[in-house]
């Protein structure tokens, strides 16, 4: 069982000057008068994140590259893929690098974009096509296990949109039934170049394939179909929300007309090398680490998944014994979407409480889409955390791919942006420390006369304190399997 031959992919590199492109053109006044430094724009809207993409897809000129985790073919990235492909149509050259995670799905629609003389699918560390998954999990688990977690969007090297989101509607608001809390932040600047680099070593590594050698060559009549479908698809919901914000927001309107706020600040981009399972010593977190142990007075982590193991521990212990104060918001069991996770989680949440970390888990219960953990994050009426950031010192912001926990760490290929801003990092940190009894349960570790202690969590419903003495909300069952699986020998997956 093995994977076709893959020395015959053809090397590209990003486009070297797009300075001439009209996104070039338009940034260039802005990053005169701020030498050094790049502008950065948080994205917690999900339908501003889902407009900014649409909207520099439309002023592509030159390149569009996307580099995705996961990448749904629902109403968010059809209309998405149908912006990439009117892209493609102008010219523009389109270099689309998307984990196999998933591999099989939506592969006639992955080849029939191939087909297209300008836009070129590769996948990173795929399965072995005609072969059971589940034997696959036996025998090449070691391979499978590494997974590019990456998802970046990069526009005629002018441009670029990193974070926390893949494409699909429960990232971008367009879900009823869920909605992911997320952040991304769009820059411009020299880590657009830094951005590129990261894309093009992935780009071009042994792990991506591309669609033709690891699928089969798509034709023309496939592309044509496609293409109809596509059409079809968009003219069906030409008046949808998303369309019709693309064409009146602020946000759209701003990028066109180069009115977009932005902040200026020195920043740089962090990240995973595409050798990560091979060179375990350039993580991504031996770059970020020297930012959390740093920090002088207060450090904020908001992490969908947490599972710091023994050594984060320490270190966030240390810091908060000599006087840092250290927050964390991750999910609750019951908003948590792999409970496995919150199984590694809660091994630790005795330890870290006992020298002072402040936890907070998001209670889902919550309707009220006006309450905010920051004012750049979305209400989480109907959702679970997905955003991955931190505040260091109320001078420092990171936003990325990654998450808290082993797989970050140690397993999956990240990338995150570090930037010096300190009235976002203020901001953040001061609208956290503000809003997050409202969206979330302080979890306390109390002790009782007999000397033995007892977690408790705390929070606001209706205006109204209300404490649980257990995981609020899940039921008996969850937890069950929670105590079941914080037996197993599984933390170094999580």
């Amino acid at each position: 069982m093995s994977l076709p031959d893959n020395t015959g992919r053809t090397e590209s590199h990003a486009i070297t000057d797009g300075s001439d492109t009209r996104l070039g053109r338009g940034f260039a006044d802005d990053i005169e008068a701020h030498p050094g430094k790049n502008g950065v724009l948080l994205l917690g809207n999900g339908r501003d994140a889902f407009v900014a993409r649409a909207a520099l897809a439309e002023l592509a000129e030159r390149s569009i590259d996307l580099q995705y985790y996961m990448f749904h073919h629902d109403t968010v990235g059809n209309l998405l893929l149908n912006k990439v492909l009117e892209a493609a149509d102008r010219d523009v050259r389109i270099r689309m690098l998307i984990d196999d995670i998933y591999g099989n799905v939506d592969e006639d629609d992955w080849v029939a974009l191939d087909a297209h003389p300008n836009i070129e699918v590769r996948f990173f560390n795929p399965w072995v096509r005609g072969k059971s998954r589940t034997l696959q999990y036996i025998t090449r688990l070691k391979d499978i296990n590494y997974r590019m977690h990456v998802k970046t969007y990069t526009v005629d090297n002018q441009a670029t949109i990193l974070g926390g989101r893949n494409i699909g509607n429960e990232y971008f608001e367009a879900d009823p039934e869920l909605s992911f809390s997320d952040l991304d932040a769009m820059a411009v600047g020299p880590v657009v170049q830094e951005v590129e680099a990261e894309f093009d070593e992935y780009w071009n590594s042994e792990y991506s394939y591309p669609a033709a050698t690891l699928i089969r060559q798509g034709a023309r009549e496939e592309l044509d179909q496609l293409r109809s479908g596509r059409e079809a698809f968009f003219d069906a919901n030409s008046t949808s929300a998303y369309l019709q914000a693309l064409r009146d927001s602020p946000l759209a309107n701003g990028l066109r007309d180069n009115t977009v706020e932005l902040r200026w600040a020195e920043a740089k981009i962090i990240h995973d090398s595409s050798e990560k399972k091979a060179w375990q010593e350039e993580l991504l977190i031996s770059q970020l680490a020297p930012y959390i142990t740093g920090a002088k007075t207060d450090v904020v982590i908001v992490s969908p998944y947490f599972v710091p193991g023994k050594a984060a521990t320490d270190a966030l212990c240390k810091l908060s014994r000599g006087g840092v104060r250290v927050r964390v918001l991750t999910n609750s069991l019951v908003s948590n979407d792999v409970a496995a996770v919150h199984a590694g989680y809660s091994k630790y949440r005795e330890p870290l409480l006992r020298c002072g970390v402040e936890l907070y888990e998001l209670n889902e219960q919550l309707k009220v889409r006006e309450q905010k953990i920051f004012t750049w994050l979305p209400g989480l009426s109907k959702s679970s955390l997905h955003a991955k950031t931190m505040a260091f010192d109320r001078e420092i912001m990171f936003v990325g791919s990654f998450n808290f926990d082993q797989r970050s760490l140690h397993i999956n290929n990240e990338i995150g942006l570090l930037f010096e801003d300190a009235l976002t990092a203020g901001n953040a940190t001061d609208n956290f420390d503000r809003n997050i009894e409202d969206v979330a349960f302080r979890v306390t570790l109390e002790t009782h006369d007999s000397g033995k202690e007892s977690l408790q969590w705390i929070g606001r419903e209706g205006g109204q304190k209300v404490v649980f003495d257990s995981e609020p909300y899940a039921g008996f069952w969850l937890k069950a399997a929670v105590a079941v699986m914080r037996l197993l020998p599984i933390e170094s997956q999580l």
